[in-house]
C-alpha cells in the first residue's frame, strides 16, 4: 500500500510539474507568430495537417475496408488547437522547431479536424516531457519556465484573433497541458468577454474543468455552459477518461474537482463529463481513430485482429468495439470506456491507451494517452454540426 501511495505522490508531482504557471512577471520574448515558421497548422499549406489520415474500417466479423479522409475545401468555422506534452527536446522547455513527436500528435489528435474547419496550431515553448522522465527518474534537469507556455498561446492566440479570424467562429482544441494553458485563455481571454461570442465549442480533454453541483458553469467558467447537443454553441466538452473496470483511484487527481493551475480544491463541485458519444446523457458507442503502430504504447506483440493481419493504412477505426458513459465514483467523475468485443469478434480484445513508464502501471492517469483518438470520429462531427448551426444563426 505504501508503494501505490508514493506512486499517486509522484504522479502529482509529475501533474504539477507539466502545469503552466500564470505569468507573474515579464519573461522571454514571445515567438513571432507572423512567421509561418511558427504554426505547425495553418491553412492551405502542406504542413503536419495535411498527414494522411486514411483509415482501416474492421469490423467485428473481420472485414476491412479503406476508408479515404477529406479536408473541407471552404468550411465555415475555425479550429484552434494547443497540443498535450510531447515535447523530447532537452531541458525545461521545448524550442520552436518541431521534432516527430509534434508531427505525431497532430496526425492523431487535430488533423482529422480539417474535415469541418480551417485548421491553426501554433508551436509552443511547453514543459517538456524531457523534464517530466527526469523528475520520475530523480534525475537533475533544468526547471521549467511554467509561464512560458501560456505567454506563447496568448500570442499566438491574439496574432490569430487580429489576422486571421475576420469574425469567424471558432473551436479550441486541447488535451492534457494543451487544456491547461486554453483553459487559463478562456478565463482571461473569452469567458464573459466579447470574444465568446465568437466561440463555437471548446474541446478541453485530459484536464479538470469544474462545474458547481447542479449547474453548466461555476468553478472553472463562469459564462460558459457544458455542451448537451450537438447543435449547441458557446459551449464545452472535458472529460477525462478511464476504463470502466479501472476506475480512478483514492486520492487521484484527474475526474476531480481540482483547478490544475491553483490547485484549489472546489466544495459543492465535480469534474465535468460530456460524452461525446451521447451529449444528451447516457451511454453510446464511440466513433474511435486509432494509430495502426502504437508503438510504445502497445504491449509487445498487440494486433488489432485476434489473427494478426496487415493494415496499409496509418490509421485504423472499429465500429462498436468501444462504448462510453460518463460515471461519478465518489469524488471523481470520468468517462468510463467499456471494450465490447465478444467470443465472436474478430478484432482485438483490449485497446493499449494505459499510461505505463519504464514497466510501472499508472492507475491514477487511466487512459489518459487516448482521451482523443477513442472519440474523435464523434467530436469531428459535433463540431460539424455545431459549424453549421453557428454560420447559420450569423446569415
Amino acid at each position: 500500500m505504501d508503494g501505490f501511495w508514493k506512486g499517486a505522490a509522484l504522479v502529482a508531482a509529475l501533474w504539477v510539474a507539466a502545469v503552466p504557471g500564470r505569468a507573474q512577471t515579464a519573461g522571454p520574448a514571445a515567438p513571432d507568430y507572423s512567421q509561418d515558421a511558427n504554426w505547425l497548422c495553418r491553412p492551405g499549406r502542406a504542413d503536419a495537417c495535411a498527414q494522411d489520415q486514411t483509415a482501416t474500417v474492421i469490423t467485428a466479423d473481420g472485414h476491412m475496408t479503406h476508408e479515404a479522409f477529406r479536408r473541407a475545401s471552404d468550411p465555415p468555422i475555425d479550429c484552434f488547437y494547443v497540443y498535450p506534452t510531447v515535447s523530447l527536446d532537452p531541458g525545461g522547455n521545448s524550442d520552436l522547431t518541431p521534432g516527430r513527436e509534434e508531427f505525431t500528435v497532430v496526425a492523431g489528435q487535430f488533423a482529422r479536424y480539417a474535415a469541418r474547419c480551417r485548421p491553426f496550431a501554433p508551436m509552443y515553448r511547453q514543459v517538456t516531457l524531457t523534464s517530466l522522465h527526469a523528475r520520475m527518474n530523480g534525475t537533475a534537469s533544468q526547471p521549467p519556465d511554467r509561464a512560458m507556455p501560456y505567454a506563447d498561446i496568448l500570442a499566438a492566440w491574439r496574432h490569430y484573433m487580429a489576422h486571421d479570424n475576420q469574425g469567424r467562429g471558432v473551436v479550441l482544441i486541447g488535451h492534457s497541458q494543451g487544456s491547461v494553458v486554453l483553459t487559463q485563455l478562456m478565463q482571461e481571454e473569452i469567458d464573459g468577454k466579447p470574444a465568446q461570442a465568437r466561440l463555437v465549442s471548446a474541446i478541453l480533454l485530459g484536464t479538470n474543468i469544474v462545474v458547481t453541483d447542479g449547474a453548466d458553469v461555476g468553478g472553472t467558467f463562469q459564462h460558459i455552459p457544458a455542451c448537451h447537443a450537438a447543435d449547441q454553441t458557446g459551449c464545452v466538452i472535458a472529460y477525462v477518461s478511464f476504463r470502466d473496470s479501472a476506475p480512478p483511484p483514492p486520492g487521484g487527481l484527474f475526474g476531480r474537482a481540482l483547478d490544475p493551475l491553483s490547485q484549489k480544491i472546489f466544495t459543492n463541485s465535480h469534474a465535468l463529463c460530456t460524452n461525446p458519444a451521447n451529449l444528451a446523457g447516457g451511454a453510446g458507442p464511440l466513433h474511435s481513430y486509432f494509430a495502426t503502430d502504437f508503438g510504445a504504447w502497445a504491449p509487445a506483440g498487440f494486433s488489432w485482429t485476434r489473427t494478426p493481419r496487415t493494415i496499409d493504412t496509418p490509421f485504423v477505426t472499429t465500429p462498436g468495439l468501444l462504448t462510453a458513459r460518463c460515471v461519478s465514483n465518489g469524488d471523481h467523475t470520468y468517462l468510463a470506456i467499456h471494450v465490447n468485443a465478444g467470443t465472436d469478434d474478430a478484432r482485438t480484445r483490449d485497446i493499449p491507451g494505459d499510461v505505463i513508464v519504464d514497466g510501472r502501471l499508472f492507475p491514477d492517469w487511466g487512459l489518459h494517452r487516448i482521451d482523443m483518438h477513442e472519440a474523435i470520429g464523434d467530436l469531428v462531427d459535433i463540431i460539424g454540426r455545431q459549424g453549421a448551426t453557428y454560420a447559420a444563426g450569423r446569415r
